[in-house]
């Protein structure tokens, strides 16, 4: 019975473990069109959807702007990089 209970546990740890955040930060460099064209393109967003990420970015130094696993975002982040933005997956 224990066994199961641990089995179960481990379950769930491995899936919060897979789950992470491209996380945007903001800078003084990139305008606020250029942020929200690389979030529609690189990370599928609507226009609404990422402008709001490129608003809270810009007031709040950061913004969670995709979840997934990490050979989702791995890419993602690469692309946004290499477009002079500044990220990291958490």
């Amino acid at each position: 019975m224990s066994n199961t209970r641990e089995q179960e546990d481990y379950k769930d740890q491995v899936v919060v473990e897979k789950e992470r955040q491209l996380v945007l930060y903001n800078d003084d460099v990139n305008t606020f069109d250029h942020v929200i064209e690389c979030l529609m393109a690189i990370c599928r967003h609507g226009a609404e959807q990422a402008e709001q990420c490129a608003l809270i970015v810009h007031y709040k130094g950061k913004c969670a702007v995709k979840e997934g696993d990490y050979e989702l975002l791995e890419p993602m982040c690469v692309a946004l990089s290499d477009r002079g933005l500044s990220c990291e997956i958490h």
